[in-house]
């Protein structure tokens, strides 16, 4: 079974209008479009810039919050893909930085947390395109511009995670 549970933990989200239905319909196209992938329920969590910097901390041993963090699921669990949190401040504050909507940005960074959980990384030049041409086609079938086009180029690639 490949779905979405959305949490939604800090009230400043609920100015996204459509985000369950968002999040269900790009995680649904992204297992369309992806070769393989692995199927489970991901958790995505809309929380504070404080949680994210805790869990920032707590997992990553980095300081502050991030856009996006992602958890793969532990191998023993069932049906569990696993868990995507975003700060509510700092991805409001990119998607004005760049004069992108609210809800573009969301589904672009729930999005490139669905690929980290799928395995694709950026650590190198190669993974970067390669996951920046499957996020923009992915996108793209749902209608949502490319987001490496927006400000002139890549968002700050340090900051997804």
């Amino acid at each position: 079974m490949n779905a979405a549970d959305l949490i939604i933990e800090d009230d400043s989200w609920s100015c996204v209008r459509g985000k369950t239905k968002l999040v269900e319909s790009l995680i649904s196209e992204a297992y369309s479009q992806i070769d393989g992938p692995d199927a489970g329920v991901v958790a995505v969590l809309l929380t504070s810039d404080d949680a994210v910097a805790d869990l920032n901390e707590r997992f990553r041993q980095k300081s502050g919050p991030t856009n996006v963090l992602s958890f793969p699921a532990a191998e023993t669990s069932d049906n569990h893909l696993g868990d995507i949190a975003l700060a509510w401040g700092v991805v409001k504050s990119e998607a004005d930085e760049r004069g992108l909507p609210l809800q573009d940005h969301l589904a672009h960074l729930v999005l490139h947390g669905f690929l980290h959980l799928q395995g694709y990384d950026h650590q190198t030049d190669d993974e970067a395109e390669l996951m920046e041409a499957l996020e923009i086609r992915i996108l793209a079938a749902l209608g949502i511009a490319n987001p490496y086009a927006a400000a002139g180029g890549a968002p700050d690639s340090q900051r997804h995670d």
